[in-house]
């Protein structure tokens, strides 16, 4: 498998990464340790996670991926094959179970998160540290306008990577990044870092896939090219819409018919399941499944470092990392763009 440098950092990570907030929720332990295995198998040496995991979030089972990931780290004896990638949680009242719901980004609650992180791992170091989402106010997770009035008292941007800098300097982690930001956010991080002599955000891990491409459309793209942060990205078959599954079969068992709709609802919007149709028409139409092709295109998009995938079984697995090898034909990337020029981010 083809692998990417992170930003400026000595990481060489894998086209494809192993995305795993599906266990604890919607695998066992024992079937989180056979897709680890089996990724590492077929050239996967990146694995990404998140103190909040699995999801959706609850009481009973935050913690649950991370353990699971630890547990096979020991078992395995292979912590040295792989690069990990976990992320500390940004401010959310309502999740009252992550030290009593203000787990900001000031330097107590950093440092409690990554104490945690290491613990429930088992290991004495992260390769890859990311702010899940940021301290301020910004429009994620489906919302897609800045509103003033949310305005509220976020931790300064420096006090952040302060706190940081005396983990790295601890060697409890070894570089940094940020997901779910925008190009002011970067352009920030990088600012305070060069101004101030801290660590330097090598990635940032961001929504991107067929039906949400704001990635571009932002700049944030020509942002993170010329500051020399990679893209992550995330949901790249928008939480299993983009295989077609549900169009083929509306009931099929997946993460948006088994949860509530609250929990996704911008990937059940009726020009998200039209995108999806054409989308798929287009895969089978040269051969690919559906899946394959929303895959293979964020792979080889030149901006996107790793593209992260999760999956329930195996035979989902295969399937996810098997599309990295495929090259589309420049015939299908002009008929994806034609697609997209009709149904513009309809999942963002």
């Amino acid at each position: 498998m083809k692998t990417n440098r992170l930003g400026r950092t000595d990481l060489l990570v894998s086209r494809i990464c192993l995305g795993t907030m599906t266990f604890g929720e919607q695998n066992t332990e024992a079937e989180a340790h056979g897709q680890l295995d089996y990724a590492l198998e077929r050239g996967i040496n990146f694995i990404d996670t998140a103190e909040m995991y699995p999801v959706p979030p609850s009481a009973a089972t935050q913690g649950s991926t991370e353990r699971f990931i630890g547990s096979w780290l020991k078992k395995s004896g292979k912590r040295d094959r792989v690069v990990l990638a976990t992320k500390a949680a940004g401010p959310n009242a309502n999740q009252t179970w992550i030290r009593g719901g203000r787990h900001n980004l000031d330097a107590k609650n950093i440092h409690a998160a990554v104490d945690a992180s290491l613990q429930r791992l088992q290991t004495d170091y992260i390769d890859l540290y990311q702010l899940h989402w940021p301290s301020r106010n910004v429009p994620i997770f489906g919302a897609n306008q800045f509103e003033p009035k949310k305005e509220r008292n976020g931790v300064p941007i420096e006090d952040t990577l302060g706190a940081l800098d005396a983990l790295v300097r601890a060697g409890k982690i070894r570089h940094v990044g940020v997901s779910n930001e925008s190009p002011w956010g970067v352009c920030e991080y990088v600012k305070q870092s060069e101004t101030k002599g801290l660590p330097r955000i090598a990635t940032i891990q961001n929504l991107y896939n067929l039906t949400a491409r704001a990635f571009e459309t932002t700049l944030l793209d020509e942002v993170c090219f010329r500051e020399e942060v990679s893209l992550l990205a995330y949901s790249p078959l928008a939480f299993g819409q983009l295989s077609a599954k549900y169009i083929d079969d509306p009931a099929a068992r997946g993460r948006l018919t088994i949860y509530p709709p609250t929990w996704s609802p911008r990937y059940l919007r009726p020009m998200v399941i039209e995108a999806t149709r054409e989308y798929a028409a287009l895969a089978r139409a040269n051969g690919l499944t559906p899946a394959q092709m929303a895959i293979a295109w964020c792979c080889t998009r030149w901006f996107v470092a790793s593209t992260i995938v999760g999956a329930t079984n195996l035979d989902q697995l295969k399937e996810n990392i098997d599309a990295e090898g495929i090259e589309l034909s420049l015939e299908v990337v002009k008929a994806i763009d034609a697609i997209h020029a009709r149904f513009t981010n309809p999942g963002q």
